[in-house]
Order: structure tokens, then C-alpha cells, then sequence
């Protein structure tokens, strides 16, 4: 049996404090958590701006710093409706030696500690969407080299994530010429990879989106929309940022066929796929509504 000697040496390294001590955790070295100021319903902007040892977030949901701290889709989180409707802001300083890669960790830190956060992992099943490239049909090409990812300009290296959404249409800015825009009946992407536009589509579209089509790099393109298409889709965004919609907004979602979408991707030498998938979901257990005392 060859566990054993290893079980052996376990037992006897946790006998000695250097091999038992946990890992240290991550957390922010100070951060300020206060309730979002409102904003106009026909107008919304939120993002998170990380320079050098300053984090500033602006207008994210529960759901959205959740989705941030555990690397997960919007989809993959199983909680009350209110989370997608209590927005905070956080302003915080990362500690000597950290990094805005470990920002997720800290804001881990952060719900746990203001929000009393607790949350369990499982699989649940989702009707889905595999996105797929067509054989011999692709039409899409790789988007070339830009400036403004130059990893020698510090500068250009701050994360800087803006978005902007009204009745009019949705615009996110990644930073490093990645962006999208949705408006007047138009989705136009910039240097997204086929991950990230599942990942996009699943915010449009009536399930979640996978990608399954192999493709490396990123890509530019644009779909053409029909207008009843892109009027379901800006609900189908709306609601997953918890906007409150009337009624008659909502029925527009019944029966509703994205026709324009499939076609679209079509055209581009894309499909959508639909399958069923069981989908690795965070589950809360407990989250308070307002956070602790800063």
C-alpha cells in the first residue's frame, strides 16, 4: 500500500507548527463597504477600477461581487432575487505584496466578514446552449495585435472595467481595446474570445451558453438584429441586473424565437446548439441584506 507512508509522514509534519499553520488569508488591508447612491432607471453605470494598490467598485450587485469573488457566470449562482438588487460600493487598499490577480480571494474576505456570506457547492441542470463553429463555414477572423495592450506601459497593465446601460442600449469597456455595444438593433464585440461571448450571449439569451467551438484568440464582429430580437434581449439584460420591468415589458418575452441571433451567427459560421448540461452552481445559505459596520 503505498498511501500509507504518506498518511505517516501527514501526521507526523502536522505534529510540527511549520507544516500545520493554514494558509494565510486573503483580505484587503482596509475596505469601505457603503449601500450604491441611486441612479436613474433610464441610466445606470457601474465598473471596477484597480491601480496600483487602490480598489474602487461602483454599483455592483450582491450577485455581481459573488460572481466576482468566486470566478463564477451570473448563471452559476443559486441565491434570493434580492441579490441582483442591493448594489454597494467598495473602496479598499490591497496589502504589501498583493495583487490584483488576488482581488477575488479578498473580496471573499470581505462577504464573509460584512455580509456573513456562507455558501455550499453542488451541480445543478441547466438547459443550455453549446456554441459551436460549423465545419468549412467559419467566416470569422482573428483580431490583430493592438496597441493598447502593451505590457510594457504600466499604465495599460490597471484594470479598469467601465459599463454603462439605459433604455437606448448596454455598453462595457474591458480595458485593452476588448468592449462590446449593444444598440440600435446591433451587437457589436471587439476582441472577445469565443469564451468570453458565450459568456455575453448567456446574459441575452433565455439559458446559459458554453463554448464548445475550440476556436483560440479573439475576434471581432458584429450581428445584425431584428427589432424585435434586440427589444427582448435589452429585457433579457435588464433582468439579470435586476431591473424592474413593467408587465407589459415582460410579456414581449413570451414566444419570443431570436431568430436574428441564429441567423446572425449562421452567417458567421457559428450555431447554437441547445443540450442540457449539469453546471457546477454556488448555493447561498446565508447572506445578510445590509453589511456590518466598516
Amino acid at each position: 500500500m503505498r498511501v500509507l507512508p504518506s498518511l505517516v509522514f501527514f501526521a507526523v509534519a502536522c505534529s510540527l507548527p511549520a507544516f500545520c499553520q493554514a494558509p494565510a488569508r486573503l483580505e484587503f488591508e482596509v475596505a469601505s463597504v457603503k449601500p450604491a447612491k441611486p441612479q436613474s432607471a433610464q441610466q445606470a453605470n457601474m465598473g471596477v477600477h484597480i491601480d496600483g494598490a487602490q480598489v474602487h467598485i461602483n454599483y455592483y450587485s450582491l450577485r455581481d461581487y459573488i460572481r466576482r469573488a468566486y470566478r463564477l457566470k451570473n448563471y452559476q449562482i443559486s441565491g434570493p432575487d434580492w441579490l441582483t438588487s442591493e448594489r454597494f460600493d467598495v473602496d479598499a487598499k490591497l496589502p504589501a505584496g498583493g495583487t490584483p490577480a488576488q482581488v477575488p480571494e479578498m473580496l471573499q474576505a470581505l462577504l464573509a466578514d460584512r455580509f456573513q456570506l456562507t455558501t455550499h457547492r453542488g451541480s445543478k441542470e441547466f438547459p443550455a446552449y453549446g456554441l459551436v463553429a460549423v465545419p468549412g463555414a467559419l467566416k470569422l477572423k482573428q483580431a490583430g495585435a493592438d496597441a493598447a495592450t502593451d505590457a510594457g506601459d504600466p499604465a495599460k497593465n490597471a484594470t479598469n472595467v467601465s459599463a454603462g446601460g439605459s433604455e437606448q442600449g448596454v455598453s462595457v469597456n474591458y480595458g485593452n481595446g476588448t468592449y462590446y455595444s449593444f444598440a440600435n438593433n446591433r451587437l457589436e464585440v471587439k476582441r472577445f474570445s469565443m469564451a468570453r461571448f458565450a459568456d455575453l450571449m448567456s446574459l441575452f439569451l433565455d439559458r446559459p451558453v458554453v463554448d464548445i467551438t475550440d476556436l483560440q484568440g479573439d475576434y471581432s464582429f458584429t450581428l445584425d438584429l431584428a427589432s424585435e430580437d434586440y427589444r427582448v434581449m435589452l429585457i433579457r439584460i435588464g433582468m439579470s441586473q435586476g431591473v424592474a420591468l413593467p408587465p407589459e415589458a415582460l410579456r414581449l418575452l413570451d414566444g419570443a424565437s431570436d431568430d436574428s441571433v441564429h441567423s446572425g451567427l449562421r452567417a458567421l459560421g457559428l450555431k447554437l446548439e441547445p443540450r442540457k448540461a449539469p453546471i457546477q452552481t454556488l448555493f447561498v445559505d446565508h447572506i445578510l441584506k445590509s453589511p456590518t459596520e466598516n
